[in-house]
């Protein structure tokens, strides 16, 4: 009841100031040592029917953040502090990028989604790098630390399509000793061509470099993909077959859609607000249906973490029951509150 009117309220302002005062007004609170505790006590719950070993890694609940989120890692704390069993940091480039223009995230109440247009805006990879390795630093000296954090990472935006594998291998050379685990972005909408590295070929000479570097290491990171909801079936057994050869660990289902089919919200109001990613519950259906067909088509042989339009404990059940391994939340974060994976992980056990 308290979060519904504070969100009627913060609604009035702009998406992504909103974003940023909130989160730094619970790094705030945090700092506070009877308010840490609060805060932990709200919204965490434990159980151990929750924790889920995946990757060679352990995961004390299945409730993830989904990359975008806290792009620069500058909020890992305070999210451990709300009961997130992962974060994924990024989308992180080798440069550090503005991304597009603001206004640039808007929401659809009507809907319960979100558009987005960022464009991969973060401080870049070895700024980043520095903050996780404190991360890491902290988490070390820490007995009752558990939170997994992946790093998301992509191509700058200048960077041409035929080098992107330079990007990528920079990333990923960077954060090796920082992150627990990878997933290679070629699915936004929001950098242009971007997309076009998800066709087979394009995406072969990425993942087959980052897993040859991966495999001279001693001990290997896991290595997953995220995918758009937009590829057809072609598309999709492309994926299937490629993960298969060059090794996955995993996939993210899904990314935004392009899609603005079946909204509630007015024509004229989508588009004034124009290009960018749609998140939230219009995407529930779609991610599902790529769900279904990674885990059938896979013979359930490819770990799925799915994503895509999650706000209840029913909506992480379903995705649960049909094959995924993990869940990710993002907008149903936005509109749910911090209560949302305690809410999602106590319906879990119910």
């Amino acid at each position: 009841m308290f979060y519904t009117a504070l969100r009627k309220l913060l609604f009035n302002f702009p998406t992504e100031s909103v974003h940023y005062f909130s989160m730094n007004s619970l790094k705030s609170a945090r700092n506070i040592p009877f308010a840490k505790k609060m805060i932990e006590q709200r919204f965490q719950f434990d159980h151990p029917s929750l924790q889920k070993s995946l990757f060679g890694l352990q995961f004390k609940n299945p409730v993830g953040l989904g990359a975008g989120f806290d792009k620069n890692a500058l909020y890992l704390r305070e999210l451990e502090a709300l009961g997130f069993g992962f974060v994924e940091t990024g989308t992180i480039t080798p440069k550090p990028q503005t991304g597009n223009d603001q206004p640039r995230l808007f929401r659809l109440p009507k809907d319960k989604a979100l558009i987005n247009r960022m464009g991969f805006n973060n401080d870049g990879v070895y700024i980043i790098k520095r903050r996780l390795e404190n991360w890491k630093t902290r988490r070390s000296s820490l007995t009752d630390h558990n939170l997994i954090v992946g790093g998301n990472i992509g191509k700058n935006k200048v960077t041409p399509n035929e080098d992107a594998w330079k990007d990528y291998e920079i990333c990923f050379k960077e954060l090796f000793d920082c992150v627990d685990y990878f997933v290679v972005n070629v699915s936004s909408p929001n950098t242009p061509g971007l997309r076009e590295l998800q066709e087979k070929d394009s995406l072969k000479k990425i993942l087959s470099h980052l897993q040859n570097i991966n495999n001279s290491y001693t001990t290997k990171k896991p290595l997953l993909l995220k995918i758009a909801p937009d590829l057809n079936q072609h598309q999709l057994d492309d994926i299937i077959s490629l993960a298969f050869e060059v090794a996955l660990d995993g996939i993210v289902a899904t990314n935004t859609t392009i899609s603005r089919d079946h909204l509630a919200t007015s024509e004229t109001e989508i588009e004034k607000i124009g290009a960018g990613g749609l998140s939230g519950k219009p995407l529930f259906e779609r991610s599902n249906e790529v769900l279904d067909y990674l885990i059938k088509n896979s013979s359930a042989k490819i770990p799925v973490i799915a994503s895509g339009g999650i706000f209840t404990g029913e909506d992480a059940k379903l995705k649960l029951n049909a094959g995924a391994a993990l869940v990710q939340v993002w907008t149903g974060f936005i509109y749910e509150g911090p209560s949302i994976v305690k809410n999602i992980n106590k319906s879990l056990v119910n």
